[in-house]
């Protein structure tokens, strides 16, 4: 059996995933900023022998919190960054603080705890490291330009530590949620300044209040979601012959906006084509 490290595990995603790692035997260290009433929320992740860890991502200590509690239960064969949440709204009406908290969450959060795992993931030529990313780290839209911005980060960190890990047999999954039923829309945040007046009937203002009536229609089921991404990483069920893959990308709306983004990508490409080889050393 395995021990798995799940951040942002008090809701959502991350609580039903520990709890399919738990049924399935593993060992499971669910983390939370309220730890207590998380356990409140699942007590079923007590029940069933998981700890709870006390953590927040963006505090400097969290690679030592995390290195501490992996050396507690002898090393670690799954880490997963779940912890994330959105900043909606035009980027000039964001603080410096809140873009600095974007990004803290949803890009530094995951390699801190990511360099609290590797050399015990190192040791052992084994493990899976699970970045929970978003179709927005691929497909960007309008008002989530630091959300965007700090997935679509996260994806190209993910790319390169994917090489960098691979001689170590260590496996990095990049997992692409669409729109799913859970709190996230609701647990958005926006400014706190407010939309600027300059924004009002745009596509901004339109595709905020758009975002607000999804809330709790999503057409994505946050338990399917959970057991595909356990799936993918124990190589079992819908997974088996899978292994290998990068990314998993969850939803219809994803795979719809993955196919626009790559469809667009390639008229670029051939429009500028000419331009682009016009730029090499004259031999």
């Amino acid at each position: 059996m395995s021990t798995w490290l799940i951040t942002g595990a008090s809701s959502g995603i991350g609580a039903i995933l520990a709890d399919l790692a738990l049924q399935a035997g593993h060992t499971v260290i669910a983390t939370a900023r309220d730890p207590i009433k998380a356990a409140q929320a699942y007590p079923a992740i007590e029940k069933q022998g998981g700890k709870w860890l006390k953590l927040d991502v963006t505090r400097p200590e969290t690679q030592q919190e995390v290195t501490e509690v992996i050396k507690q239960h002898g090393g670690i064969d799954v880490l997963v960054n779940n912890a994330g949440y959105s900043i909606l709204g035009a980027v000039e009406d964001m603080s410096e603080e809140e873009i600095h908290q974007q990004i803290d969450t949803n890009l530094y959060g995951p390699i801190r705890t990511i360099k609290a795992a590797l050399p015990f993931m190192r040791e052992k030529k084994s493990g899976t490291i699970v970045n929970v990313s978003s179709i927005a780290g691929l497909h960007a839209r309008a008002t989530c330009s630091l959300y965007s911005a700090s997935k679509f980060a996260l994806e190209g960190f993910s790319e390169a530590l994917a090489e960098d890990l691979a001689s170590f047999n260590i496996r990095v999954l990049l997992v692409e949620p669409g729109a799913f039923r859970t709190n996230f829309l609701g647990a958005a945040q926006f400014p706190a300044a407010g939309l600027n007046p300059a924004y009002r009937d745009t596509i901004v203002d339109k595709g905020l209040q758009a975002f607000r009536d999804a809330d709790g229609k999503q057409i994505g089921d946050p338990a399917k979601a959970a057991q595909r991404i356990f799936e993918v990483v124990d190589g079992s069920g819908m997974a088996e012959g899978k292994a290998g893959l990068l990314r998993l990308p969850l939803g219809k709306d994803c795979l719809t906006r993955a196919r626009t983004k790559i469809d667009g990508l390639l008229r670029n490409l051939e429009e500028m084509e000419e331009i682009a080889l016009s730029t090499d050393c004259d031999q």
